[in-house]
């Protein structure tokens, strides 16, 4: 599996297991392996998810978040459309979790 190449604990899907495992090198690796190149947004959403998830112990709704980056970078940013490019193919949620290092979202498969 490619994930085998990241230097954490990881389950089969590519999550990290425990959480104060993450760092940014582990989240640049699991996103170079998921065919992204994190830029400043990307960080800007990475960090903002992990401290809300530290906060409430869950992922925020896609709609908290799309507001969140609209209220930072303006409507033409904060849509779905936009997330799912910066994201690219797949479920943007799952991908922004799993380079969190944040489990695996409940309602995903």
């Amino acid at each position: 599996m490619k994930y085998n190449q990241i230097n954490a604990n990881i389950d089969m899907q590519g999550y990290l297991i425990h959480l104060e495992d993450w760092n940014e090198e582990i989240a640049i690796n699991i996103a170079k392996l998921e065919g992204i190149t994190l830029n400043t947004i990307h960080w800007e959403i990475i960090y903002f998810v992990r401290k809300f998830y530290m906060e409430f112990n869950s992922l925020p709704k896609i709609r908290i978040l799309i507001n969140a980056i609209a209220l930072k970078h303006g409507k033409e940013k904060g849509n779905s459309q936009y997330l799912a490019r910066l994201f690219r193919q797949g479920s943007a949620v799952q991908k922004i979790a799993k380079i969190s290092g944040l489990p695996k979202p409940v309602k995903c498969l």
